[in-house]
């Protein structure tokens, strides 16, 4: 972000910001897709889990990718 803020301090191409903004989403996307992974492993698909704290995880995971998908 310091890098992106510093570029429109310095009135850098458009072209060049656009890039660096995709850079960055793409690199929170990946890092989104990993927590959701880790989560539905760890708090709905292990097998560890009673049914309770099962129907918790799903319904925290449910709610984080709707906040996500918006």
């Amino acid at each position: 972000m310091t890098a992106i803020e510093r570029a429109i301090a310095e009135d850098a191409d458009c072209s060049k910001i656009l890039h660096q903004v995709a850079g960055a989403r793409g690199a929170i996307n990946g890092l989104v897709d990993e927590l959701i992974e880790a989560h539905a492993r760890e708090h709905v698909a292990h097998p560890d889990l009673t049914d309770e704290a099962r129907a918790a995880g799903v319904e925290e995971l449910i709610a984080a990718i709707r906040r996500y998908s918006k």
